[in-house]
């Protein structure tokens, strides 16, 4: 009897502990969304950037080359950054060392050097007091934002002392974001043509207040002016050697803006390299103007009245150009350096 009751209560528990086990299954089978929910939670990649360089600023070919160092960490193993890594704005990029590692916590670690040359979008108004803005981001081309999302790592500094070269850094911006396509890269399992993946982005703003390029680019121009300012020192009837020297000084300013704008991106904005020249060439135009003018005030046999308009044309004019180069130059420099 006392054997029976034992095995009677034994028999109790377990059944008791197999419907608390089966109760507690129920809530999930009422709401079976909390399992989805929790299955729909995308994993995260944490991601960190250290560059060491931005060399190369290449107005021409629209391209920069930046050197740096790139981490990642994460638990999902199908992610496999080393072959879909995807780096958006690069025409090239070359992983020149990579290892991969696992942390305590079990997640991924996995550290690699990138020297990219990327695509540059320039502005050249105020060249060569110009500000730019260089992006640099990373996604990854097999998973979208329902299964990974990058979060950033801000501990320590994301560039190093000397990384820029003759420019100046204005600010560095680290983001993390959604990026929208409006296609289904031809996936038949997406009803619409939109899909989204999550990105990493950095920004930089850099800028360059360069007075001895300045110099360098407009040196021939201003020395173009000056012989062409030499023309109201001679006097009004040598008509041949005025016009010789602003004949010279102006295919020199034609010369010397080709040879800038050969190291520029074509433009349909009117940069400060353009005003500059153009107004050098009125200047040169009205030079030779005002030669001819004063030259026919001297045939009539006015001396006297051709050398004052001479000399009222040359300061005239001296004094207008003058102006008009300090206020385009210094427009230039100060919306540069008010940011």
């Amino acid at each position: 009897m006392i054997e029976k009751n034992i095995v009677f209560n034994l028999l109790k528990k377990l059944m008791k502990s197999h419907f608390l086990a089966i109760l507690s299954f129920f809530p999930f089978f009422l709401n079976p969304s909390t399992v989805r929910a929790e299955s729909d939670v995308p994993d995260t990649v944490n991601v960190g950037i250290y560059i060491t360089s931005i060399h190369d600023l290449d107005f021409r070919q629209k391209q920069y080359s930046v050197n740096l160092w790139l981490w990642l960490k994460y638990r999902n193993t199908d992610f496999d950054f080393m072959k879909n890594l995807e780096v958006p704005m690069a025409k090239s990029v070359e992983k020149s060392y990579a290892t991969i590692d696992t942390l305590e916590d079990g997640r991924i670690y996995m550290l690699m050097k990138l020297q990219c040359v990327m695509k540059g979008t320039w502005r050249i108004e105020n060249f060569p007091f110009d500000r730019q803005k260089l992006r640099f981001s990373i996604e990854n081309s097999m998973y979208d934002s329902k299964s990974l999302v990058f979060s950033s790592d801000t501990i320590g500094k994301h560039y190093g002392k000397y990384f820029l070269n003759e420019w100046e850094k204005d600010s560095f911006n680290i983001r993390t974001e959604i990026k929208a396509y409006e296609t289904a890269f031809g996936d038949p399992a997406l009803d619409e043509p939109h899909s989204e993946y999550s990105a990493y982005r950095a920004t930089i703003v850099i800028h360059r207040n360069s007075w001895e390029m300045f110099f360098k680019l407009f040196l021939g121009m201003y020395i173009s002016f000056l012989i062409a300012s030499i023309c109201f020192f001679i006097h009004p009837d040598n008509m041949e050697s005025r016009l010789a020297l602003s004949v010279g000084s102006l295919f020199a300013v034609i010369g010397n803006k080709y040879i800038i704008d050969s190291s520029l991106p074509d433009t349909n904005t009117f940069t400060m390299v353009d005003l500059l020249h153009a107004a050098t060439l009125l200047y040169i135009f009205f030079v030779i103007t005002s030669s001819v003018y004063t030259l026919r005030i001297y045939r009539t046999g006015d001396e006297f009245l051709a050398k004052k308009q001479n000399k009222v044309f040359g300061w005239s004019l001296l004094l207008l150009y003058l102006m008009i180069n300090l206020w385009v130059i210094l427009s230039a420099y100060n919306s540069v350096a008010a940011g």
